[in-house]
């Protein structure tokens, strides 16, 4: 069988301490929240791979060669094609990437780095639905917020420039802002994605992978430590 005709665009940024989940520290270290950061990037990049889709793209910042975890981090990005994130705000720079993204020539589903909990049947049947139709797709997160977002042509990602982002509203505001492009939108299955330590712990004690094992296991020696 033919893969799904749709591309699965990551949002991603390079774990370097002080540069990612900064909201983990406290407790944490900017290192040891750096660590957590890539654990959940490979963790998502490798559920990206093992999805049934046409392409899989990479939309980066940051240096890669100062990151936790470099080194795995490049290999699995050899994978994908890796664009860079560009424009000023990050509503901006979702838009651009959804635009550049979309010259495969297929929907995009875009998710971030934040939900390493979330498997490739989860992707897949995302993709297939996208690609079914043209129905925008919302995936809501617990915050408020949300963690995919399925366009089946890019022009409507430009009104994410607009939508004010890690907001409680940013969820209703954003799929407001597609059905006033004249999109239907569908929406997902929930997730909680990885903010806060609140967030992690949850997260972490609820799936497996390296974000559970890495996380976890500073979790534990802070608490032996304190």
């Amino acid at each position: 069988m033919s893969p799904c005709a749709t591309t699965l665009l990551v949002i991603a940024k390079a774990p370097i301490a002080g540069f990612a989940k900064t909201r983990l520290t406290p407790p944490l270290t900017p290192q040891e929240a750096a660590r957590v950061a890539a654990a959940a990037l490979l963790d998502t990049l490798d559920a990206v791979l093992r999805s049934d889709v046409a392409h899989r793209v990479v939309a980066f910042t940051g240096d890669l060669a100062a990151a936790e975890r470099s080194h795995e981090l490049a290999t699995a990005l050899s994978e994908f094609v890796v664009i860079p994130q560009r424009g000023d705000g990050f509503g901006a720079r979702l838009a651009n990437a959804h635009a550049d993204a979309a010259r495969l020539g297929a929907p995009v589903l875009q998710i971030g780095m934040d939900t390493p909990q979330i498997g490739p049947e989860v992707l897949t049947a995302a993709a297939n639905e996208l690609a079914s139709g043209d129905t925008a797709l919302l995936g809501p997160a617990d915050d408020g917020g949300w963690w995919a977002l399925g366009l089946p042509s890019a022009q409507p990602a430009r009104v994410l420039a607009d939508v004010p982002m890690s907001t409680d509203q940013t969820g209703e505001l954003t799929r407001k802002a597609l059905q006033d492009c004249g999109y239907r939108v569908d929406l997902l299955p929930q997730f909680s994605d990885v903010d806060t330590f609140a967030d992690a712990t949850r997260v972490a004690s609820e799936s497996d992978g390296r974000f559970a094992k890495t996380f976890l296991e500073l979790r534990d020696c802070g608490l032996v430590l304190r």
